[in-house]
């Protein structure tokens, strides 16, 4: 039972991001809309050049996290500030 309620998480949280991302809207939540970018995704990952969109997406969105958390803790620096 315990793995389908992690499973069940795990995908909520995928769901999040995508509409995180913006992505629901843009799309007006066209499913195949969707499926067509993550398979685009998914052929750029398999590609010559899929290493290096992994580190560009992933240093993406690390800094996209931060950003969240400093604008949430009222952290973040006005622009131009440093």
């Amino acid at each position: 039972m315990m793995k389908r309620r992690e499973r069940t998480r795990h995908l909520i949280e995928l769901g999040g991001l995508v509409i995180k991302a913006g992505l629901v809207d843009l799309t007006d939540d066209d499913r195949a809309t969707l499926y067509g970018a993550f398979l685009t995704v998914a052929d750029k990952l398999r590609g010559e050049e899929g290493a290096n969109a992994l580190a560009l997406w992933q240093r993406k969105g690390k800094r996209a996290f931060e950003a969240e958390a400093e604008t949430k803790t009222g952290t973040g620096s006005a622009p131009g500030q440093a």
